[in-house]
């Protein structure tokens, strides 16, 4: 990481009183070393900020400084990615995890300060992100644009019969699936609703997009990985049921017969700072429980004849 950081936003899970006094201490330790906090004003209210303290919403903290660091879990960066990538910015995020580790949030909180001193003098490692955008046509108009960074969810309603989705890349008809619903993942949203609804686990460095049919009632309808330049259309087949499109779980709406929602990657993808102390392997046997006695097996010697 290249880019000289001055300004440090700093955000955490509404109402995660346990990084009340991290907040502080943070904002000290960043001043100590000139760079300045910069706090939404939630999350200033959260860490005992003085009354008089500028403040940013948390909708324009990413356009206020050079780096976020967000403290909480996964779901609070997903909500602060979002933001990011509606403002058009390409600030870094830290992810720093409350709990236990996220797949996103995989900086502990002992390692929080050495992290932030790598950044600080240039050491750090950024991994770009893909991101997707979706755009929902309504009678042959936009309707709404949807920015994520994990999965755009079709899914039929709680008392819903399965519903049929009709999906296109590109001008190539794929299928129509029956079934609950159909997941559009991104490789870092491989691990969430992806991975429970059976779908593959993607390296986030592939570059892909992933659509995995929710619960199919034709069992040939399998998961289907694409290259992440395609455009996928969907088109759900609505006849009396209810059908929602839910963008990263923190956003969505009922749609209407007709609609159209298609999906392609992201002008701009999101760079998040690495953990310099475990792989994202390391973070899969961690989460997923893999292989809790593993040990790594020798790399076997090549003689070349």
């Amino acid at each position: 990481m290249s880019d000289k950081v001055t300004r440090v936003g700093l955000t955490a899970k509404r109402g995660l009183d346990a990084a009340a006094d991290v907040l502080a201490d943070l904002a000290k330790w960043l001043d100590a070393r000139g760079a300045a906090a910069v706090f939404d004003a939630e999350t200033a209210k959260l860490a005992g900020v003085p009354t008089g303290r500028a403040t940013v919403s948390r909708d324009d903290l990413p356009s206020q400084c050079d780096l976020v660091v967000v403290l909480g879990g996964d779901g609070t960066l997903i909500g602060m990615a979002g933001r990011i990538a509606r403002a058009g910015s390409d600030v870094p995020i830290l992810g720093v995890n409350f709990g236990s580790l996220g797949f996103l949030t995989e900086i502990t909180l002992p390692e929080l300060h050495s992290a932030l001193e790598a950044i600080l003098t240039g050491r750090a490692t950024l991994e770009p992100r893909q991101m997707l955008a979706a755009r929902t046509m309504r009678q042959n108009a936009p309707f709404a644009d949807h920015i994520v960074l994990n999965d755009i969810v079709i899914t039929k309603g709680a008392l819903a019969r399965i519903i049929e989705i009709a999906v296109a890349v590109g001008d190539l008809p794929v299928s129509r699936f029956r079934a609950d619903g159909l997941i559009i993942a991104t490789p870092t949203g491989s691990t969430a609703y992806n991975l429970a609804a059976g779908g593959p686990i993607v390296h986030p460095a592939v570059d892909a997009i992933i659509l995995t049919p929710i619960a199919p009632h034709t069992l040939t309808h399998r998961p289907v990985v694409i290259p992440a330049s395609s455009e996928v259309h969907v088109r759900p087949i609505i006849e009396g049921n209810d059908v929602f499109v839910t963008f990263d779980g923190q956003a969505g709406y009922a749609l209407q017969p007709g609609d159209l929602v298609s999906v392609r990657r992201a002008a701009r993808p999101l760079r998040i700072v690495k953990s310099a102390t475990r792989t994202y392997f390391e973070i899969l046997r961690e989460k997923l429980k893999w292989g809790a006695d593993f040990v790594t097996p020798p790399v076997p010697t090549i003689t070349r004849r």
